[in-house]
């Protein structure tokens, strides 16, 4: 069943050789409305039942007509409800808000169930023929999602389809609000912040007796990793986050992979992989299967010569035999940062004075207003939470208002604790309709390491892909693409916060900021790559794990002990890592995978940019021929237009094994 949702980041306005944009009126510009808990149930009633009068009317129409058209302006009035409260849902301090919405999902879900089972809808679309390209992709895409909700099941299949489409929503709403919501602290006496930066003790809580209480949030928890000396310490934070989420998320895990069973097999398909993947690019199991082999193969030795290396980092450094010593999956984010500080003289926690927090935001405006012939104006609207910014985006020559996006950056209770970009509105280019969306992380207030400017550039990078899109048609605006390419342009442009030639922009966002030599950039760039054959190793057990339980789904930890317990670190008992996989709960089942299969596309993709990493032509070209077609063509076909060739993996593997 084919979602309006589709979770997947800013202000310096400097564009070179670019015409001074024309003063224009203040923009007319949507934004979120800022729902209470009551007002959030309202909409959410009030927009469905809009919709659903606006499918009698359809219903009524005889013969094909002008169904495409009807179809944008019936999903358009969707959006325009659901996905707001799906962000506040995800964002905002109320936890009654956050709650509120919960439910408001649900009978959207229920409500996409009718819609795509509707049989004289189904008709409709099926009969009308395409005046264009981007109306035959319209209707393929349409027919796909009729037939993946049931419409052309027999009637008590089709009924049970749309149980499990519900029942799947509740209890991944449930997993999700585990994760979430999880209240764990873990308490630290002062000796066991031994290691640890000035800057992060003293922006930490501390309790009466002076101990350091620590929540699960990443700013918290990866640093600490990183640096606490102490290896008791580091494997107790370990322990509480290698189950947040709880053992409750097990059972509710079990049972939605369980349900996507029973669904493939109303269609007669043997697994739920079978059903999703025949929507990807890749189109069936058996190309998983061989991809994620491959990728083993590359990265399987060079796991264990990189376990075995810092085996011996650690043996020196309690000074014992390096036979007999044990690395732990607690060891190895320390050790790996000790290789980086004295190897190649790169300190992670150092860096955040090089990339202070909103001048990494104007960096990464900077390089997308360079690439992409826009500017971005930041403006004072109502936000749901004080941290929030937004941004609009408009022509650089024209000054013309494009779309719009909010910032919002930094950890609170009760927030999505992870790094995403929230699609809010699609653009339809026939409607006139703009575009709208979300970057949402849990940064440091104070500055970013490398990873997390890494991470910012990714998330802007989705957040480009919609806000860019220039779709005609509201159902293939920017990411409504095929999950495993959606990762392809935010993957891609982590690539600017690596090279030297980009990065020398950062001194016109900062001049007082510390500038990265070009000795530095290049041990940073060794830096990254050390690590890689864990570090893919890792992504092939999650995407193993994925097509596990989506083939034949088993108990989680059990399927989590047997793999995770076949590599070089194995698996430590007491821990339950499946608890807070949210992307399989949520709309990366059995597409784990294609975070590396993005990857393959992205690193290709970089080619045309060798030459000059700030080429306004190629970048002109880029946004053109990628971004802004959003899913209203084949993601191959224009792959392959950008490109002028057949796509390679060879810059992937490449990647993995630490030879790019």
């Amino acid at each position: 069943m084919r979602s309006l949702i589709a979770c997947v980041a800013v202000a310096a306005a400097l564009v070179p050789a670019a015409a001074a944009a024309a003063p224009q009126p203040a923009p007319n510009r949507p934004l979120v409305k800022l729902y209470d808990a009551p007002g959030i149930t309202r909409a959410c009633d009030q927009g469905i039942a809009r919709a659903r009068a606006t499918i009698k009317q359809m219903e009524a129409r005889k013969g094909a007509g002008a169904i495409f058209d009807e179809w944008n302006r019936l999903q358009i009035g969707l959006e325009d409800v659901v996905n707001a409260i799906y962000l506040l849902g995800s964002v905002s301090p109320d936890k009654a808000v956050r709650d509120a919405a919960e439910p408001c999902l649900q009978k959207f879900t229920t409500f996409q169930a009718d819609l795509f089972q509707n049989e004289k809808l189904f008709a409709r679309v099926s009969a009308v023929q395409p005046a264009n390209p981007r109306q035959a992709k319209l209707k393929k895409d349409l027919l796909e999602g009729f037939e993946d909700t049931g419409v052309a099941l027999p009637t008590e299949k089709r009924k049970r389809a749309k149980e499990i489409f519900e029942k799947i929503e509740e209890l991944r709403q449930a997993f999700d609000r585990n994760v979430r919501d999880d209240p764990t602290k873990v308490v630290f006496k002062p000796e066991d912040m031994e290691g640890m930066p000035e800057a992060y003790l003293t922006a930490r809580k501390r309790d009466a007796d002076g101990n350091y209480v620590l929540g699960l949030d990443y700013p918290s928890y990866v640093p600490f990793q990183q640096n606490a000396k102490r290896e008791e310490a580091r494997k107790r934070y370990y322990m509480a986050k290698l189950n947040e989420g709880g053992a409750q998320n097990l059972d509710l895990l079990y049972q939605i992979f369980e349900l996507r069973k029973e669904l493939a097999g109303l269609y007669g398909l043997p697994s739920f992989a079978d059903y999703a993947l025949r929507r990807k690019m890749v189109q069936s199991p058996a190309t998983v299967t061989k991809f994620l082999a491959e990728v083993k193969a590359a990265v399987t030795n060079l796991e264990t010569k990189e376990v075995n290396e810092l085996r011996a980092w650690k043996a020196r450094d309690v000074q014992l035999p390096v036979s007999g010593m044990r690395i732990y999956r607690w060891d190895v984010p320390y050790y790996a940062e000790k290789v980086r500080r004295e190897r190649f003289k790169v300190d992670q926690e150092k860096l955040r004075k090089y990339f202070p927090t909103d001048k990494a935001v104007r960096y990464t405006l900077l390089v997308a207003e360079t690439l992409y012939g826009v500017k971005f104006n930041e403006a004072k609207v109502p936000v749901w939470h004080p941290d929030v910014r937004y941004f609009d985006v408009v022509d650089a020559k024209t000054g013309r208002f494009i779309s719009g996006f909010y910032l919002d950056l930094f950890p609170r209770e009760g927030k999505y604790n992870h790094a995403a970009a929230f699609p809010i509105r699609g653009v339809s280019r026939l409607a006139k309709r703009t575009p709208l969306s979300a970057l949402v992380t849990n940064f440091n207030r104070e500055g970013l390491d490398h990873n997390e400017l890494e991470t910012l550039m990714h998330e802007f990078g989705h957040v480009l892909h919609g806000v860019l899109s220039q779709a005609d048609y509201n159902p293939h605006a920017g990411t409504s693409v095929k999950g495993d390419f959606v990762e392809a342009p935010s993957q891609m442009f982590e690539e600017w916060a690596r090279r030297e030639q980009p990065l020398a922009l950062f001194k016109k966002v900062c001049a007082d900021c510390p500038q990265l030599t070009q000795k530095e950039i290049a041990q940073l760039e060794s830096a990254r790559r050390y690590g890689q054959g864990i570090r893919y190793s890792r992504q092939w057990l999650y995407a193993a794990f994925d097509m596990a339980l989506s083939t034949d789904p088993q108990p989680p930890l059990a399927v989590w002990k047997t793999l995770e317990s076949a590599t070089p670190l194995g698996h430590v008992e007491g821990t339950s890592f499946p608890s807070s996989f949210s992307h399989i709960a949520n709309n990366y089942a059995a597409g784990y995978y294609g975070y590396m299969w993005s990857e393959v596309i992205a690193l290709d993709m970089l080619s045309p940019f060798k030459a000059n990493m700030l080429d306004p032509a190629v970048g002109a070209r880029y946004r053109d021929t990628i971004l802004a077609q959003g899913g209203q063509e084949e993601e191959m076909d224009l792959v392959k237009r950008f490109l002028g060739r057949e796509p390679s993996n060879e810059a992937f593997f490449q990647e993995i094994t630490g030879k790019r």
